[in-house]
């Protein structure tokens, strides 16, 4: 299944490779505060691939907090956070945020809350490598 996505804008935009077609998307809508005040509901699918366009590169900012071992990706323009990324062992990987999905039946989402509230660096690592999307590709559109 492909998923397209985007930001508001549009500058920021995705196609999701989802392999194996998915019977239900999980969302697990983050409870940390800075995706409560974005709206962060975030999906990654281990066996898949994500191809991420930016139109405007100056036009989008990244913000790190917490551990800062990931980036969220924000465009300067309309806001939005379509997407999250973490460098691991030079690889990159990268969760996408559902709300910024277009197209995708919303019965097909499985919302539920996510806290990584206690999780330490290493643990918080490890749970990125067996998770997130491990095949990430940043284009300029």
């Amino acid at each position: 299944m492909l998923i397209s996505g985007a930001c508001h804008c549009g500058n920021l935009a995705f196609q999701l490779n989802w392999s194996p077609e998915p019977a239900e998307i999980p969302a697990r809508a983050c409870g940390c505060t800075f995706c409560v005040k974005h709206g962060g509901v975030w999906t990654s699918c281990q066996t898949g691939s994500l191809k991420v366009a930016v139109k405007e590169p100056a036009q989008v900012s990244t913000y790190a907090f917490g551990t800062k071992t990931a980036d969220f990706h924000v465009c300067t323009r309309c806001g939005v956070v379509p997407v999250v990324s973490c460098r691991l062992d030079g690889r990159l990987y990268a969760v996408v945020n559902v709300n910024t999905f277009e197209g995708v039946p919303s019965e097909l989402l499985r919302r539920s809350p996510a806290s990584f509230d206690g999780e330490d660096e290493a643990t918080r690592l490890a749970r990125r490598r067996r998770h997130w999307i491990p095949d990430v590709e940043f284009v300029n559109a």
